[in-house]
């Protein structure tokens, strides 16, 4: 680990005394990296990105051309205090990406920490607001958009132009489909679309990430309760007791569902077609 003298940095680069550049970094020309920040091995930074501390980045990230990472939050409340981004490993972020430091601990929600999980594809102009918490394997389309203190868990998708309502979660291989928002929490492998509308179960999803037919089987038996049979959803919680003690799946979404502060998209929100094959592992960008 060296201070910010390595080869790997273009003359045209400029970069801070308090910068730390690991081995095989490389830093495009005219990016600016300013303030404590942490630069992990084999990490590439294209060109005209500005990379603001307190900042960790881990190793092998592609971080694309005009990229901003490190920007002060977008929130009246915050007072230039220096709170921090974690990025883990193996992240691509492409062309303009933006995420935002969080708001200070006892500012409101404030967490002090932005984070980013490893993994993840962050496309053309999406942006990650102040707060969220980003997991692994998740992909962000062109034009996706978190508002402040957004969980995402692991290999979620949110395709293009959609945006997330601050403090939403959004669970396990779920998916937002193209030009949506969504203001309450997606329960894992939900498929949404629109404004708050659930259309599906992401089951090729879940068969890319491994999980038998007989478990599919009974997330969607749950979710049928909810939508199409429309029952009660206290009723539903009860009776899926019994799918929850077999299969870890269904316990997931309805511990979810119980954790939820801001609710799930009730029946009178399905808009349910035959289309609930959609590839999550193929977003529309």
């Amino acid at each position: 680990m060296t201070r910010a003298n390595s080869s790997g940095v273009h003359p045209t680069a400029v970069v801070g005394p308090d910068v730390i550049v690991e081995e095989g970094v490389r830093i495009g020309p005219y990016a600016v990296v300013d303030g404590p920040v942490v630069i992990g091995a084999g990490t590439v930074i294209g060109p005209y990105v500005h990379l603001l501390g307190p900042l960790t980045i881990g190793r092998n990230n592609q971080i694309g051309t005009g990229c901003v990472l490190g920007g002060a939050p977008q929130h009246l409340g915050y007072r230039g205090e220096a709170t921090q981004i974690i990025i883990g490993d193996d992240n691509v972020f492409r062309e303009h990406v933006t995420v935002h430091r969080a708001l200070a601990a006892g500012t409101g929600a404030g967490s002090g920490l932005t984070r980013i999980g490893h993994r993840n594809l962050f496309m053309v102009g999406s942006h990650v607001a102040h707060d969220c918490t980003i997991g692994n394997d998740c992909i962000l389309a062109n034009g996706a958009l978190l508002a402040g203190h957004v969980t995402l868990a692991d290999r979620v998708l949110i395709s293009g132009n959609c945006a997330v309502h601050q403090y939403c979660r959004v669970g396990r291989l779920a998916l937002l489909s193209g030009v949506s928002a969504v203001s309450q929490d997606i329960p894992p492998f939900w498929i949404m679309q629109r404004h708050n509308e659930v259309c599906g179960v992401n089951v090729i999803g879940m068969r890319r990430a491994g999980l038998s037919t007989a478990e599919i089987q009974a997330v969607r038996r749950l979710f049928a309760w909810i939508y199409r049979q429309r029952l009660p959803l206290p009723q539903v919680l009860e009776q899926a007791a019994p799918l929850a003690a077999d299969y870890p799946a269904v316990h997931e979404v309805v511990e979810f569902i119980r954790s939820s502060s801001r609710g799930i998209p009730g029946a009178h929100r399905y808009r349910g077609s035959s289309d609930e094959q959609t590839d999550a592992s193929r977003p529309a960008a």
